[in-house]
């Protein structure tokens, strides 16, 4: 039953994703909807500028498209239809999704990288933060979190701030890491793959389903946005898939696991604090060649596929750390 799910999500995702994207591509170039290239970045990524970006809108899209077809078509009592649930995870995932288009498309139309001020960006994203957890509390989720076996903590109201700060550093650590050809939308593979992993564990087969279609979607991503670069995610992609990977931790109660399968984005973004942080206490200096981290590596002569590689490899660590941790907990 469960490997049905599995099959549906993915496959059909990655198939509307393949046939989606080569058209996107083209029309994205025809109204000149490319890249803006940051000065400050390494000089290799100027050659990228002009590279079609919001490809990441497609996630969303083609995640609830999915959904609904397996609905439709497919389920045959597979799985009940729980609103609750389906609520809970599109209204972060879209929610940002929307906040990273506006961000994308005022950066094209202003041909700068100021996009959405930080204010209204901040607020927004709390404003999703606040309507998340207010159906969560309606909805009546628990708002305990398990630390062991043998220890969990009720959290009451103070849940409400650990899901912004999951779903806000969620969403923005993986903004911050999509820095590189292929290198978010792959480590973003290795998360999903996890949470659809635990959501088998945990029988919550709706997580699954949600699981399997973004992370079809994101495969399909994939193909195109590996090095070199035909298109890029944008903010409306990488925020959308941070809140798609903090939501899933959210339902299948496994909170603090995000921390470690998420490893990458939490390198990547405390290598960002690091650096300004050392900047104003030694007044100029910097601890890395350029944060986020990636682009010290690159900087230091590693070519950017190797990087994603090496990248990857810790991904795939924490992954499987992840799932081991889950195993043995069982």
């Amino acid at each position: 039953m469960v490997l049905k799910i599995i099959y549906f999500g993915m496959l059909v995702s990655f198939i509307i994703s393949i046939i989606l994207i080569p058209i996107i591509i083209p029309y994205m170039k025809r109204i000149k909807f490319g890249q803006i290239i940051r000065k400050e970045g390494p000089q290799s990524h100027l050659a990228k500028g002009g590279t079609p970006t919001m490809g990441g809108v497609t996630f969303s899209i083609v995640t609830l498209f999915t959904v609904i077809l397996f609905f439709q078509f497919y389920n045959h009592d597979l799985i009940d239809i729980n609103i609750k649930t389906w609520i809970l995870l599109f209204i972060p995932l879209f929610g940002f999704s929307i906040i990273g288009f506006i961000d994308d498309y005022l950066i094209v139309v202003k041909k700068n990288n100021e996009g959405l001020r930080p204010f209204y960006k901040f607020l927004l994203q709390i404003l999703i933060a606040v309507v998340f957890f207010a159906i969560y509390l309606i909805q009546g989720f628990s708002t305990e979190v398990i630390f062991t076996n043998n220890f969990s903590l009720d959290f009451k109201w103070f849940y409400g701030i650990l899901i912004f700060f999951m779903l806000v550093g969620g969403t923005n650590a993986v903004n911050l890491t999509d820095g590189l050809d292929g290198l978010a939308a792959g480590l973003c593979t290795f998360a999903l793959s996890t949470f659809t992993f635990v959501a088998f564990i945990t029988k919550q087969y709706d997580v699954v389903l949600f699981g399997s279609a973004i992370l079809g979607t994101v495969l399909g991503f994939l193909i195109f946005n590996s090095h070199p670069a035909k298109i890029f995610m944008g903010d409306a992609g990488s925020l959308a898939l941070g809140a798609a990977i903090a939501s899933m931790a959210i339902i299948t109660k496994h909170e603090l696991l995000l921390i470690i399968v998420g490893g990458v984005f939490v390198i990547e973004t405390m290598s960002v604090i690091l650096q300004v942080f050392y900047f104003k206490r030694t007044k100029g200096k910097r601890l890395f060649k350029m944060a986020p981290l990636h682009h010290h590596f690159e900087l230091s002569g590693l070519r950017e596929s190797t990087v994603v590689l090496l990248f990857y490899s810790f991904g795939l660590f924490f992954s499987l750390l992840s799932i081991a941790i889950v195993l043995i907990a069982k």
